[in-house]
């Protein structure tokens, strides 16, 4: 070993390759999380859900406004262009 590094004991070297170990490990179980596609698209279904609903499970009554919202613009475009295929 040269003068600048310092020796270091088995002991120090066995933790610090525990240390990577569990470093790695908890990189390798991130890119796992990254790659499952179906336990993400559950999650955002869960969080949409969430956010939709009540704590009672009722919808929330700005969500209903917004698809009646749409609903109504879908059937007025739809009427729109029935006039104007005449």
């Amino acid at each position: 070993m040269s003068d600048q590094t310092p020796e270091r004991t088995p002991e120090q070297l066995e933790a610090e390759i525990a240390l990577q170990r569990e470093q790695l490990a908890g990189t390798v179980d991130q890119l796992a999380a990254k790659l499952d596609v179906k336990s993400q698209a559950q999650q955002r279904v869960a969080s949409l859900k969430d956010a939709a609903t009540t704590d009672t499970g009722k919808p929330r009554t700005e969500v209903i406004a917004a698809a009646g919202s749409l609903v109504a613009m879908a059937v007025v475009l739809l009427l729109w262009r029935r006039r104007g295929n005449r």
